[in-house]
């Protein structure tokens, strides 16, 4: 567990997210913990969503994020104002769905705010 906790932290920039979030140090080493539970999980499915993924799945995709999706993970879940229920499925989905998710989301905000005419 602790070889894959280091390596997730490092491919995260664990360090410098504490920096630029020092009040959410305890949301970002949980999301450390949740992807280091799944990497280190024996189970042959990791439900996501409501589905069933392979572990190995979940693991390469977590394996793979960096520091800008979690702080975009980190964003909308502050940003979030609707109770959620499961709050462990709700974060692995997120991170999970970080990479495919994040380009959507910024490029929503700027249209946005190129409407509401705060880009002029």
């Amino acid at each position: 567990m602790d070889s894959y906790r280091e390596l997730i932290k490092e491919n995260i920039d664990f360090d410098l997210l504490l920096q630029e979030h020092p009040y959410d140090a305890d949301v970002l080493e949980g999301y450390v913990e949740l992807m280091v539970e799944v990497c280190c999980s024996h189970k042959d499915f990791i439900r996501i969503a409501g589905e069933d993924i392979p572990t190995g799945v979940v693991k390469n995709r977590f394996l793979k994020l960096d520091k800008f999706h979690i702080a975009y993970v980190l964003e909308c879940m502050n940003n979030n104002t609707s109770l959620i229920r499961n709050i462990k499925s709700y974060t692995l989905s997120a991170l999970y769905n970080a990479p495919i998710t994040m380009g959507q989301y910024y490029a929503s905000q700027v249209s946005h705010d190129m409407a509401q005419g705060f880009y002029d």
